[in-house]
């Protein structure tokens, strides 16, 4: 996965090439450890690649505005708003309050609104990509394009979901990515030779999406402590 200087500029995005090699393969991995560590924090699992830092989310309460203009043709509309929803319920758990609606076609957004939208500019080529200042949350129609290109037989609604719960993270005020391999806000690799963790220390294999869709037990911590909430036991 690629690392993005510009998340002082309010921006941060989870690259396409990364995404790709991850969802093409079809190695086992222990699932059992893997849903420990999403439904469990264990004291000294929070650790990030310390490429940002956390901070309160971008409003309260986020509103999600979603537009389908633009959207590759296999993702129906009520499929990607479920995505979000989904989202949105598993991200409630850091105390945010958050709804999406559905805008277009002549429906302007509510006001402060976050911008959910299909678009290869503001997404910069990637999946995705969540930029607090311009309060927008971009996916690229290209990238999944591509994903469906190269393995037509995979659902790629699976990416969608991790996609946008990765970039709703940032918006809840999650910045930082984090160092647990498992974790929805995870980078994989630091760019410079260094690679995430597992709870049971096996190396990452190539060829296998071991980040969860959906934000983990630590996704969530991190999400409290940056909200001024009491991290839950």
């Amino acid at each position: 996965m690629r690392n993005f200087p510009d998340l002082q500029r309010a921006a941060c995005a989870l690259g396409a090439v990364g995404v790709l090699l991850c969802w093409t393969g079809a190695y086992a991995f222990d699932t059992s450890m893997r849903e420990q560590e999403i439904a469990q924090c264990l004291p000294g699992e929070v650790r990030t690649w310390g490429d940002g830092r956390d901070q309160p989310a971008v409003s309260t309460p986020l509103v999600f505005a979603y537009n389908h203009a633009g959207a590759p043709a296999w993702f129906a509309q009520p499929l990607v708003m479920a995505s979000l929803n989904r989202a949105v319920v598993a991200w409630s758990g850091c105390a945010v309050p958050a709804r999406v609606v559905l805008w277009g076609e002549g429906v302007e957004p509510p006001a402060g609104a976050i911008r959910v939208v299909w678009s290869e500019t503001a997404s910069r080529g990637n999946f995705g990509l969540a930029n607090l200042t311009e309060r927008t949350l971009a996916l690229g129609p290209t990238a999944f394009a591509l994903l469906q290109t190269r393995n037509p037989a995979y659902d790629s609604s699976q990416t969608l979901q991790m996609v946008i719960s990765h970039e709703m993270g940032h918006l809840f005020g999650v910045m930082a990515h984090s160092r647990r391999c498992v974790d929805v806000t995870s980078y994989y690799t630091n760019g410079k030779g260094d690679s995430c963790f597992t709870r049971d220390g096996s190396p990452m294999r190539k060829g296998v999406e071991y980040r969860s869709v959906l934000p983990t037990a630590c996704d969530i911590q991190r999400c409290r402590a940056a909200n001024g909430q009491p991290v839950l036991p």
